[in-house]
């Protein structure tokens, strides 16, 4: 998943195979709405299971649970279990999903930019 120039900047011995499909699970992994909205709304601070639950509105416990298992499988983010009765629970973006977060942001600005233009080509498109 990477140009001429990227592949040829690698060491030889790199797996690219292992490399690409790796990206291709974590893109699979990360491109979801739930997952996003988790990410930003986790930004540098560490939330509760119950705070995360209030910031992403919509979101159900089973599909809250799923996504930060998954961000936590993949490294994105830290879970902090406090032996206490009942437990409590705290969540914690990674430097990782702190430098994903960045990249959203950033695509959401490009987003912001190019909105009048998309628009127009989408409305040409659809007429």
């Amino acid at each position: 998943m990477g140009t001429k120039q990227q592949l040829a900047d690698l060491p030889e011995d790199a797996d690219l195979r292992r490399a690409d499909s790796l990206a291709r699970e974590i893109f699979s992994d990360v491109a979801n709405k739930w997952a996003l909205l988790i990410i930003e709304a986790l930004g540098e601070r560490t939330l509760r299971f119950s705070e995360l639950r209030t910031e992403v509105e919509g979101i159900s416990h089973k599909m809250l649970t799923q996504n930060l298992r998954m961000l936590e499988r993949n490294g994105l983010l830290d879970r902090k279990v406090y032996p206490t009765v009942p437990p409590r629970v705290e969540y914690t973006l990674t430097e990782p999903g702190r430098g994903l977060r960045a990249t959203v942001d950033a695509m959401c600005a490009w987003t912001h930019r190019n909105l009048s233009h998309i628009e127009s080509a989408r409305g040409r498109f659809d007429a």
